[in-house]
């Protein structure tokens, strides 16, 4: 497997992860809140906490499908400002990273 290849089985494998997570999430939200008001009060402070989540967990699933758009394109690794290659490094710790360290900053 090359090092594309490689880094294209991470970003689909990350999708996996955060659609089933989603799908919990969504399932969490739509459970039944308790009668009792301190309990809901209770849930609805958790229920905001998933919402945040989903949001991210969304975010990122955007982020992950631009990084494969841009290994279908062959721009996989390049920075979008100023076309200057992004580290290995930084792919290894954000492999949907668009931006190099200096044009992130």
């Amino acid at each position: 497997m090359t090092g594309i290849d490689a880094r294209k089985k991470q970003l689909e494998d990350r999708l996996k992860e955060l659609d089933v997570r989603l799908h919990k999430i969504e399932d969490t939200l739509e459970t039944p809140h308790a009668e009792d008001f301190g309990d809901m009060a209770t849930e609805r402070e958790e229920d905001e906490v998933l919402e945040d989540l989903g949001n991210a967990g969304q975010q990122e699933i955007r982020m992950i499908q631009a990084a494969l758009k841009r290994i279908e394109d062959g721009d996989y690794g390049v920075c979008v400002n100023c076309g200057d290659e992004i580290s290995a490094e930084r792919l290894d710790v954000l492999p949907h990273a668009p931006r190099c360290r200096d044009c992130a900053a």
